[in-house]
């Protein structure tokens, strides 16, 4: 078995050479012997083509191991999550590679409560597998009992904001042929909301015909904002394959960065509960620091990634964290990232205020701009920060998380993905000139 599947935050190697059903029988046995759920697994898995015959693998394991199995089908991964808080089982696996390209596989694993199986785990769970000495197998074997969860999780979605208040509006909503679309659809048709659907990539399809189902790219976007306009829509929203990330396109073809719509939900989630606290991490934060404090919240950092994030959030119970990247993490989602939550509360956003979105977002993307995440290939990583901290030793210089460098009128993040081989580079100033060329200068550097 490959080390390289073993990531950060999940499980992740190309099909079949990397992992396959072999492999998804081996990590589900691990997985019961080190998490020791106690109760049913959740298994649910993605639209990717082989992704059932994973599933049924790791369902295999599970049972094999004793565990019984609460099998949930086709569904993004926050319906995995949902099922696992909901119905108050021992863990979940969701099998998903996410946003990679169609010959990934993987698999994302939550414990009771939905709690995040993180990097020391998953590394207990490889140990465990290359350990031959270890058995697995039980002496009972679990059942599977399978579930339809599609409508129990459009009402609960639903409990998040008052549907009568909101007004009619288009939305073209880009599923990046995962499962959100089919998603949006049921939740449209089952309630009767006042939305006109405009589809793009909605059809589910493991093949993932247009390459890598991933809106964070900008070679992905121009598709999706050409809709917007054309259809003359009020917003667009966008989901990666798997629906744990997501993105909005305001009504005049503007594609937001996270970063921006996250400050309207930080308004949105404080004013329901003031006083609380909001967790960000270090790749950007003057926005949001600045906007927690003035709403009345209580801005802490955590380091990058979906399980460092969770488990901060848990041990400051805080109300909500937004990535730069799409997450969107919920304290009363189980404190986990969701994709039809933020757009059900933008929607009402949209009509409480009686403002189109490029009017909410506008004295943010004024005040903070930002670089967006530039991605570079770099062989020597310490080399390069030894390099920018050279050149830039008058500085406010923070290892917290990455090279954090900070001036008063401008500031970078620079990390090493966790899932990845790349370098990541994110920069804010107080003008756009500013960062553009703080942004062109640290290029240079860093791909010197």
């Amino acid at each position: 078995m490959h080390d390289s599947i073993f990531k950060a935050y999940d499980i992740r190697g190309t099909w079949p050479d990397q992992i396959n059903a072999r492999e998804g029988y081996a990590i589900a046995q691990a997985y019961a012997k080190v998490v020791k759920p106690k109760g049913p697994v959740v298994v649910g898995y993605d639209v990717r083509l082989h992704s059932k015959e994973l599933a049924d693998q790791v369902i295999e394991g599970l049972t094999a191991s004793g565990i019984d199995i609460t099998a949930i089908g086709l569904v993004s991964t926050e319906m995995m999550y949902f099922a696992v808080g909901q119905l108050k089982t021992g863990g979940g696996i969701q099998v998903t590679a996410s946003h990679n390209p169609p010959e990934w596989h993987g698999m994302k694993m939550v414990r009771e409560g939905v709690a995040p199986v993180g990097s020391e785990m998953i590394q207990t769970i490889k140990s465990q597998i290359q350990n031959p000495s270890i058995k697995y197998q039980s002496g009972k074997k679990g059942t599977i009992t399978e579930k339809n969860l599609l409508n129990d999780y459009i009402d609960y979605a639903l409990g998040w904001i008052d549907s009568k208040t909101l007004d009619p509006m288009k939305v073209v909503y880009n599923a990046n042929f995962g499962f959100e679309g089919k998603l949006l659809e049921a939740l449209v048709s089952k309630t009767k909301l006042p939305l006109t659907l405009v589809p793009l990539n909605a059809e589910p399809d493991g093949s993932f015909p247009k390459g890598r189902p991933d809106p964070f790219v900008p070679e992905n976007r121009p598709e999706f904002v050409e809709l917007v306009k054309s259809s003359k829509a009020d917003l667009g929203v966008a989901w990666d394959a798997d629906a744990d990330r997501v993105f909005f396109c305001a009504e005049d073809g503007t594609f937001l960065e996270s970063y921006h719509t996250n400050l309207l939900l930080i308004e949105k989630m404080l004013a329901k509960d003031p006083g609380s606290t909001i967790v960000y991490d270090p790749r950007y934060i003057w926005a949001t620091v600045a906007i927690t404090k003035q709403f009345g919240g209580k801005p802490v950092l955590s380091k990058v990634g979906h399980s460092n994030i969770k488990v901060a959030m848990r041990e400051r119970n805080a109300i909500f964290s937004g990535e730069s990247s799409g997450h969107t993490y919920f304290r009363d989602f189980w404190y986990a990232d969701a994709g039809i939550i933020p757009l059900l509360l933008i929607l009402e956003l949209l009509s409480k205020s009686g403002k189109k979105l490029s009017e909410l977002v506008k004295p943010y993307l004024e005040k903070y701009p930002i670089s967006g995440e530039i991605n570079s290939k770099v062989s020597d990583v310490p080399a390069v920060f030894k390099l920018l901290e050279q050149k830039y030793d008058d500085a406010k210089i923070d290892h917290f998380d990455g090279l954090s460098i900070e001036y008063p009128n401008w500031r970078a993040n620079i990390r090493s993905s966790n899932t990845e081989p790349l370098l990541r580079l994110n920069v804010e100033a107080k003008n756009q000139v500013l960062m553009e060329q703080k942004r062109d200068e640290l290029l240079d550097l860093i791909r010197s």
